[in-house]
């Protein structure tokens, strides 16, 4: 499986979760030139190679995602409520038909 076929799978498989939480997608991939913003956060990861996918939420990743967050509720008119930045890590390293789903909420704090 490629990283790009596995990151929509994770994408979408985070969706499905996310929905049945309660949340309400109200968009996929906004991109800003310099940038990109989910969902939420979400990192898939086939193997532990590179660590797991909570490990991949670095201080220089979540000041990025801070900047993009903003970008994106300045361009929706969100005004002054209050928002979070959600993580979602998709663990395919054990059993690839049934992954290990952790949200993280609030990544920022």
């Amino acid at each position: 499986m490629t990283t790009v076929r596995t990151g929509n799978l994770g994408e979408d498989l985070a969706c499905e979760y996310l929905k049945k939480q309660g949340y309400k997608i109200l968009e996929r991939n906004y991109r800003i030139r310099g940038g990109e913003i989910d969902i939420v956060e979400v990192k898939a990861r086939l193997s532990h190679e590179y660590g797991k996918p909570a490990e991949s939420m670095t201080p220089w990743k979540i000041k990025y995602l801070i900047k993009t967050a903003k970008f994106y509720v300045n361009r929706i008119n969100w005004g002054s409520r209050p928002y979070r930045l959600d993580f979602i890590g998709i663990d395919y390293a054990d059993d690839r038909d049934n992954p290990t789903i952790e949200l993280i909420k609030n990544i920022t704090s």
